[in-house]
């Protein structure tokens, strides 16, 4: 679970499973809607670690060893407001693949 605490007060937790199968990485979005992927069997996925990259951004270091997307402030903002519409459509997108949450 990553917990970011805003400079207002407000609070977004999110799990390292949502932020693994929603990473901003070219691996998961690709260059192109078309490229897009969806990434199946992270349920357990764990965070290793979190680098910070300036003062815009983060990088998330995964168990599977993923590594490659940076999460913005702005995205991790974004995905904060749409965490649950967002959850939603990964969960759909899973169930109309035939793929599962577990691995």
């Amino acid at each position: 679970m990553l917990t970011v605490v805003w400079a207002d007060g407000a609070r977004d937790e999110f799990s390292a499973e949502m932020l693994r199968v929603l990473s901003p990485s070219a691996e998961v979005r690709g260059h192109s809607e078309a490229d897009r992927k969806t990434i199946s069997g992270k349920i357990d996925i764990t965070i290793r670690d979190i680098q910070p990259i300036g003062h815009y951004a983060v990088r998330i270091v995964f168990a599977d060893g993923h590594d490659t997307g940076l999460f913005s402030w702005s995205y991790l903002s974004e995905l904060g407001r749409e965490k649950d519409a967002r959850w939603q459509g990964y969960l759909d997108e899973l169930k109309a693949k035939g793929l599962r949450r577990e691995g």
